[in-house]
């Protein structure tokens, strides 16, 4: 499956965002999703997860409350809107795609990855 992340941009803190992740390929909704983010300098992070069906998701603490992530199945799509923007969520931000693990937060553990959307909170 190859995906494709779009909706990046620059925002206010405060703000918000909606991130689309785009698939193609393979059959979309047997595949469970995660978005991850990396900040300069920092490890590659878990945001969110949700299962192939969409009844499941995940989040990290820190994004928790504040963030939600979906999926359309009949779009081939994942998204991930993001409320409350604060500083600390600037990063490049990416979408992937597991065939098996649902839930996880380790980067590893998804078989696919989309090149990712620079998202800049301004303070």
């Amino acid at each position: 499956v190859q995906l494709q992340a779009s909706g990046g941009g620059l925002v206010q803190a405060g703000g918000s965002l909606r991130l689309s992740c785009a698939a193609s390929g393979r059959t979309f909704s047997l595949y469970n999703m995660g978005w991850f983010r990396q900040a300069p300098g920092k490890e590659r992070e878990f945001v969110a997860a949700i299962s192939s069906s969409g009844s499941s998701t995940y989040y990290a603490d820190s994004v928790k409350g504040r963030f939600t992530i979906s999926r359309d199945n009949a779009k081939n799509t994942v998204y991930l809107q993001m409320n409350s923007l604060k500083p600390e969520d600037t990063a490049v931000y990416h979408c992937a795609a597991a065939d098996f693990t649902y839930g996880s937060r380790v980067p590893s553990d998804y078989d696919y990855w989309g090149q990712g959307t620079l998202v800049t909170v301004s303070s």
